[in-house]
C-alpha cells in the first residue's frame, strides 16, 4: 500500500476548474525537467492512476456504508417495535430517564391506503381518458365529480387496503439543556447528604 502521495497527485486533488494555472505550471515544470521521458510519463500516469484508485476505493466504501445504513435502519426499526412489545407486556407505556426525558410507546395504528385499478381500459380510452395509454390521473380526477363517477364507475375498481403499523417506542429528548444527567446526579447526592 502506498503511504505517501506524489506531489502531482496532491495538486490534482486540489485543482479547481476556475484556478488551473498553478497546476498547468507544475505540469510544465515536470515536462521541462531533466528526468527521462519515461519517468515523466510514469509520474504523470501514476499520479492520475492513484486518483482513480482513490475514487474506486471511495465508491466501494460508499456501497458498504449504504448497506450498513440500510441494515442499521432495519435493526433500529426492529428494536423499536420489539422494545414496545416488551414494555407493553409489562404494562409500561412510559419510562422516564435522566439523560433523556422519557421513552413512550406510540400506539399501534392502521393506515388506510387507497387502491386504484382500471378494469376496462378500452372503454375509458373511448370516453377520452387517455394519453397514449389510459391516463390514470385523469380518470382519478374525473371520479371526484358526480358526472365523472357515473360515466367511469363501470370501468374501474376503487378499494381500500389496510396496513398495520406496529407499535414502537419513541425516545424523547430533554427540553432544557441545563437539566442533564450530571446535574440530576449531583442533586441526588446533595439530597442524600441532607437526609
Amino acid at each position: 500500500m502506498k503511504m505517501t502521495n506524489y506531489r502531482l497527485q496532491t495538486e490534482i486533488e486540489n485543482i479547481k476548474t476556475d484556478k488551473q494555472e498553478w497546476f498547468k505550471n507544475y505540469v510544465r515544470q515536470v515536462l521541462e525537467s531533466t528526468k527521462p521521458y519515461h519517468a515523466k510519463a510514469d509520474y504523470l500516469g501514476l499520479s492520475i492512476k492513484e486518483i482513480d484508485n482513490k475514487i474506486s476505493y471511495i465508491s466501494d466504501d460508499i456501497k458498504e456504508l449504504q448497506a450498513l445504513k440500510k441494515n442499521l435502519t432495519t435493526a433500529k426499526q426492529t428494536a423499536l417495535e420489539a422494545t414496545a412489545e416488551v414494555l407493553a407486556e409489562y404494562g409500561i407505556d412510559r419510562l422516564d430517564g435522566t439523560a433523556i426525558s422519557s421513552i413512550t410507546i406510540t400506539p399501534k395504528k392502521t393506515k388506510l391506503k387507497e387502491t386504484f385499478k382500471i378494469t376496462d381500459a378500452d372503454a375509458l380510452i373511448k370516453l377520452g381518458f387517455y394519453s397514449v395509454v389510459v391516463d390514470e390521473q385523469s380518470v382519478k380526477d374525473a371520479m371526484l365529480t358526480v358526472d365523472g363517477m357515473n360515466e367511469i364507475d363501470a370501468f374501474v375498481e376503487v378499494g381500500v387496503v389496510s396496513e398495520d403499523v406496529p407499535a414502537k417506542i419513541k425516545v424523547n429528548a430533554k427540553r432544557s439543556s441545563a437539566n442533564n444527567q450530571a446535574t440530576e446526579l449531583l442533586s441526588l447526592v446533595e439530597n442524600q447528604k441532607v437526609a
